[in-house]
């Protein structure tokens, strides 16, 4: 087991956060363990966690699918697979993983350190897996579970509402590139509410033309839903007799 550095938050502020206390603490360790730590300090690190992210993935995805399985809007099987991967990408997992700050937690080599690894997005995506692989492995699937759905059922419920999954501003831009040789510009027009209830207006323009104006809690939320208005646009101007 790592002795604890001064200054960093300990394994209890991290299963008080989470509301999981492990039996195994050996688990923990090694789920916050990262590669370059061990490879610094093989002698007492004794595991990096990567075969816990390869299980904690495989527990997650179940998981998200069991609970949009269930869901009492029933999905088709395409629509409930864009959802999936959008919850368990990188992108998402690594912001998951950045509000409960568990980059502080992680144990990473000299040199990762230096480099600012406990805000890189694939070091706190990977690591938020091998949290739930250890958890499952200490506590069983229920344990993960909870843990999993306390941390992403909001996500879940918002991507859900917004649109997020679908990567409307990807097809936007292969549209307006294909059709008009040019890619669509966002513009944010307005920022609105406190900090913590921040509301952003985002225009999307293509050649200084205004295609259309959404709003949303975070600034990719109003660009996905301005690329989703501006494709309905330009599909009912291309099918308007």
């Amino acid at each position: 087991m790592t002795p604890h550095s001064p200054g960093r938050p300990t394994l209890q502020n991290l299963e008080k956060s989470t509301g999981y206390v492990f039996k195994d603490r050996a688990l923990a360790h090694e789920a916050l363990t990262h590669r370059s730590y061990f490879h610094e300090n093989s002698s007492k690190a004794g595991f990096y966690n990567e075969r816990l992210e390869f299980l904690g993935d495989s527990v997650l995805g179940l998981v998200v699918v069991d609970y949009l399985f269930h869901l009492k809007q029933s999905y088709s099987e395409s629509v409930l697979a864009k959802i999936k991967s959008y919850l368990v990408s990188e992108a998402v997992l690594s912001e998951i993983a950045g509000s409960m700050s568990l980059g502080k937690y992680l144990l990473l080599g000299k040199g990762e350190e230096a480099t600012g690894g406990r805000e890189k997005k694939s070091i706190l995506a990977n690591a938020l897996e091998a949290l739930v692989g250890a958890v499952f492995l200490d506590g069983g699937f229920e344990k993960a579970q909870d843990l999993v759905l306390s941390l992403i059922r909001e996500r879940i419920d918002s991507a859900i509402a917004s649109g997020d999954f679908y990567d409307y501003k990807t097809e936007l831009q292969e549209k307006t590139q294909l059709e008009f040789g040019i890619l669509p510009e966002y513009r944010v027009v307005r920022e609105q509410g406190a900090e913590h209830q921040r509301v952003f207006t985002v225009s999307v323009y293509l050649n200084g033309k205004k295609l259309a104006t959404a709003t949303g809690q975070r600034k990719k939320e109003a660009e996905t839903r301005a690329a989703h208005k501006a494709l309905a646009k330009m599909t009912a101007a291309v099918e308007a007799p």
